[in-house]
C-alpha cells in the first residue's frame, strides 16, 4: 500500500521528465485522507487588510513584490503561479530550502507575501506573528475558522490544496479495495483523529475510490495547465 501526496500523483506526472510511473495507471485509488489547504499569509508590516487589497497593490508593484515557497513545483509555489494567472499580477518566486528560514522572513518583511500549508504557519497566525488574507480552498478550514476563503474573497476559481491519499498497487481485488476503503473510511471518520487532524491545520476528506481516481485525473489535468502557461522548468 502506498500513501502519497498531490506532488507526487498530480503534479510530477507534469513536472518530472521520464517518470518511472504514472499515477493514473499504475495504482488503485483507496480513499483521500486530507487535504491541506494553502493560506495566503502576509507580514504585519504589509498595508493590505484583504485579499481584494492584496491584489491591488501587486498589480500597482509588477514584478516587484516577492513571495516564498519550499522550493520550485511545491504547492505553494504553483499557489503563487495560480494566483498571478488568475489576478494578472506578476509577482517574484523564492525558493527556500528552510521552511523556518521561510516563515521568519515573512514575519519580518523580507519578503512580503507567501502560500503556506497551513499547518507550517498556523503558531504565528495564532499569536499574530502573521496575517491571514485567506484560504485557498472552497470551504474554511477548522484550524482558521474566521479567515475567509478565496472564494468568499471574491476569485472564485481559486483552489489550491496539497491532499494526501491512500492508494495499492493496480489490479488488487475490487473486494480487498472495498475493505481497505471502509476502514480507512471508518478511521476517518472517528471524532479524536478529526480532532487531531485539525490540530495541526488538517482536514480529513474521506472518498470512495472512484472519486479519487476522478479528482487524480482532473488534479493533473488541472495543474499541468498551470504549470504549462508558467513556463515552470521541467526535470
Amino acid at each position: 500500500m502506498l500513501i502519497s501526496n498531490s506532488g507526487a500523483l498530480a503534479v510530477n506526472k507534469t513536472l518530472t521528465k521520464n517518470l518511472p510511473y504514472d499515477p493514473e495507471r499504475d495504482f488503485q485509488p483507496i480513499t483521500m485522507l486530507a487535504t491541506l489547504p494553502n493560506v495566503i499569509v502576509v507580514g504585519k508590516t504589509l498595508p493590505v487588510a484583504s485579499l481584494e487589497d492584496l491584489v491591488a497593490y501587486a498589480k500597482a508593484r509588477r514584478d516587484e513584490l516577492t513571495y516564498s515557497s519550499v522550493g520550485i513545483g511545491s504547492s505553494q509555489h504553483l499557489a503563487g503561479l495560480f494566483f498571478e494567472q488568475l489576478t494578472g499580477t506578476k509577482l517574484r518566486h523564492l525558493p527556500y530550502r528552510v521552511t523556518a528560514q521561510l516563515v521568519t522572513d515573512v514575519m519580518t518583511g523580507i519578503v512580503p507575501i507567501s502560500f503556506q500549508l497551513i499547518p507550517n504557519v498556523l503558531g504565528q497566525l495564532r499569536s499574530g506573528d502573521l496575517r491571514a488574507l485567506a484560504i485557498t480552498a472552497k470551504a474554511r478550514s477548522a484550524a482558521l475558522p474566521d479567515v475567509p476563503t478565496t472564494i468568499e474573497a471574491g476569485l472564485s476559481s481559486f483552489e489550491s490544496s496539497a491532499w494526501i491519499a491512500l492508494l495499492a498497487p493496480r489490479k488488487t481485488p475490487d473486494t480487498i479495495v472495498a475493505r481497505l476503503n471502509e476502514a480507512a473510511v471508518a478511521a476517518l471518520n472517528d471524532p479524536a483523529l478529526r480532532t487531531r487532524l485539525t490540530e495541526i491545520g488538517a482536514d480529513a476528506a474521506p472518498t470512495r475510490p472512484e472519486e479519487l481516481r476522478t479528482f487524480i485525473s482532473t488534479e493533473v489535468v488541472k495543474w499541468r495547465e498551470i504549470i504549462q502557461r508558467g513556463s515552470v522548468a521541467t526535470d
